[in-house]
């Protein structure tokens, strides 16, 4: 086939498709060439090798004919090869466009790939790679989106794979893609808890890390991404039409998708890593490079490198990714490792380009950002620090929560973060609270394992935080003794119940409502770690979806501002177990660890008669009698729900059980 080259045009980015080709966009400042290389239908053979002809600025473009849709392609870039320069230039590495939209087949390592060290007369890595297809792009979405208010919001965290793998109900070969989210038996257990917002864990094409392979092992999160807008084939044989079907079903359902996203780093790694798309672009504009030693990688992430997201191409191409995502039906995105995406050479500013792009974009700043507020380069913690619209992972509601129950806490800390940690944010919702996340242990190995347990990982139980805040009730791991087994389930529900009651924007874990467990494994990246349907869930499900059902229905739980205390009816009273008000010398006395609070809003913000609820905390070693408030006239208190079975209380006291929680509603006009 004759395939004629033409001058094309600079925009867009990538290859788009065309009534009588292709369109080719390509972004590289220091390469000599750009070559787009087309292969036959299975991928095995390049048959053609065509040089784009023109270039506009930092864009090498082509128009190239004959190209339709589906066609398979690689790209090449040929210029310097001088590592100590940063430059690492290999006409014998093909390369994933970076604006690729499908694969045709899942990444694995392969030697040929290695190259940031390797002379130019290294093996093509053509054989190995996956090619591109070419696609036309979507039209927009049949139906509109959810629209949860962030009031609202109940997330729910999983990993795509993980969760449907092991679901009876699911056909077995729909099982672990995406396209099982909108599967009835998925959908219909996310809306009986109550979950507005499915946060779903990486779906972009990645590779596993190059130790993984030695071990055996391989990269189930996906965190490792190469490409940015193709779907990894693993998760979506039926590409982005698959996944535009399973969000219209979800939203159908009315409930909305939050992707999880990586611009930090790329599969690439280290200076010893593969060559694989941007290193072979254009390693010095992509990346973030020692200014001491331009061969080694400023290394911000704990991944080898970090993306130089203050530069144009980068900014260019991570908005364009995140536009291509919402188009296709995503609803928010959660940012991975985001201070990265704020950093400059000066260090981080909230008004980075990257950053400053996302807020006032049309497209993409009404839709849920959240950040993961911290990295691991320096001055990396920034918690707080990034501004609406952003909301933010709030690690110091986790920490201060899981200290309390184990024993090491104050009521003082726990009360902080039951209100949104105080002003960090520009409003409650911004603090996304949470116990537990994919990173971590999981809800019931938290209350089961005061260690990691990650020698499967290979690393020798090196991996993984250590700094858990986790207990066992005296045996570590599983037990057959039914008083500690007892003990651990009423933690998870008080865990759960101070969630779900906090002000901020609660997120669960997968699993955290059915016992889910790792075996102590707290870095579960490289195990599959599916969720098991078959075992019982102890009653968490039932009780995690009465206690969504009742912080919907209770504005003072889910009211999102921050409280005062003020006024003849105060939005928020602190109070001791005999009903006096906490004074400043309870909140530092390390031994008291029971109170209640009382949350109200008025008629203005809550129907005719406001609402008020009392939340009720025991968290010591004995059972206490609670005085609640005096209830408004023609009002009486009446229990909503409790941790534990609670004895009936008699003229206005309760007998809270030790190490547990009950909320009280207030019903007017009964």
């Amino acid at each position: 086939m004759n395939w004629c080259v033409g001058e094309g045009a600079p925009e867009p980015l990538g290859v788009a498709l065309k009534d009588d080709g292709v369109n080719v966009a390509v972004a590289s400042h220091a390469a000599d060439a750009v070559f787009f290389c087309l292969f036959d239908a299975a991928g095995t053979h390049e048959i053609a090798r065509l040089k784009l002809p023109w270039r506009s600025g930092d864009v090498f473009h082509g128009h190239i004919s004959n190209i339709k849709a589906g066609a398979v392609y690689g790209l090449r870039a040929a210029g310097a090869f001088d590592p100590a320069r940063g430059l690492k230039f290999n006409v014998n590495k093909l390369l994933i466009d970076p604006f690729a939209t499908m694969l045709d087949r899942p990444f694995t390592l392969h030697p040929a790939m290695q190259g940031g060290v390797t002379a130019l007369e290294a093996p093509d890595s053509a054989p190995f790679m996956p090619k591109v297809l070419v696609t036309a792009p979507l039209p927009a979405m049949r139906h509109p989106r959810p629209r949860i208010s962030r009031a609202r919001t109940v997330i729910y965290e999983a990993g795509i794979a993980a969760l449907s793998a092991l679901h009876p109900d699911i056909p077995p070969h729909l099982r672990g893609t995406f396209g099982a989210l909108a599967h009835p038996a998925i959908i219909s257990h996310l809306t009986r808890l109550g979950i507005t917002t499915l946060e779903a864990m990486p779906l972009a094409a990645w590779i596993d890390e190059r130790h993984l392979g030695l071990l055996g092992l391989r990269n189930h999160w996906g965190y490792n991404p190469v490409c940015f807008m193709a779907p990894d084939p693993r998760l979506a044989p039926g590409g982005l039409a698959e996944i535009r079907d399973t969000l219209e079903t979800l939203h159908e359902a009315g409930i909305e998708v939050v992707l999880d996203v990586v611009f930090n780093h790329t599969g690439e790694s280290d200076e010893l890593g593969p060559t694989l798309s941007l290193r072979g672009l254009d390693n010095a504009l992509y990346y973030r490079l020692r200014p001491d030693n331009p061969a080694l990688y400023v290394n911000d992430t704990g991944c080898g490198h970090t993306l130089a997201c203050d530069r144009h191409a980068v900014v260019r191409l991570v908005m364009d990714a995140l536009r291509h995502w919402a188009h296709i039906g995503f609803d928010g995105f959660r940012f991975d490792l985001a201070p990265v995406m704020g950093r400059t050479d000066a260090g981080f500013d909230p008004n980075a380009p990257l950053l400053g792009a996302l807020k006032q974009d049309p497209a993409l700043r009404e839709l849920k950002l959240i950040v993961e507020p911290w990295d691991v380069g320096p001055h990396g913690y920034r918690l707080g620090q990034f501004g609406a619209p952003f909301a933010e992972w709030n690690d110091t509601f986790r920490d201060e929560l899981r200290r309390f129950w184990q024993g090491t806490g104050s009521m003082g800390s726990l009360a902080f973060a039951l209100t949104a940690s105080g002003h960090k944010f520009s409003r409650p919702s911004g603090s996304i609270n949470f116990v537990t996340a994919h990173d971590g242990f999981t809800l019931a190995d938290l209350v089961s394992f005061r260690q990691r347990h990650n020698l499967a990982n290979g690393e020798n139980n090196r991996d993984g935080t250590g700094d858990n805040h986790s207990w066992n009730h005296g045996i570590e791991g599983p037990t057959d003794d039914a008083a500690i087994i007892a003990a651990r389930w009423q933690d998870q529900r008080n865990l759960l119940f101070c969630l779900m009651i906090a002000r901020g924007t609660p997120m669960l874990s997968m699993g955290s409502e059915r016992g889910h467990s790792q075996s102590g494994n707290n870095n579960g990246y490289a195990q599959a770690f599916p969720l098991d349907w078959s075992q019982s869930d102890g009653g968490l499900t039932e009780f995690v979806a009465r206690l969504v059902a009742l912080r919907a229905a209770h504005p003072a739980l889910h009211d999102d501002r921050f409280l005062d205390g003020e006024g003849s009816m105060p939005d928020a009273l602190w109070l001791r177990p005999d009903g006096l008000p906490l004074e400043t010398a309870d909140w530092q006395d390390q031994s008291q660890h029971s109170f209640l609070l009382c949350l109200y809003v008025p008629p203005a913000c809550a129907g005719p008669h406001g609402d008020r609820v009392a939340v009720i905390i025991n968290g010591g070693a004995s059972a206490m009698v609670y005085a609640l408030p005096p209830p408004r006239e023609n009002a009486r208190w009446q229990m909503a729900l409790a941790t534990a079975s609670a004895e009936a209380f008699d003229t206005g006291n309760l007998r809270v059980p030790a190490r547990s929680c009950v909320l009280m509603e207030e019903i007017v006009g009964a």
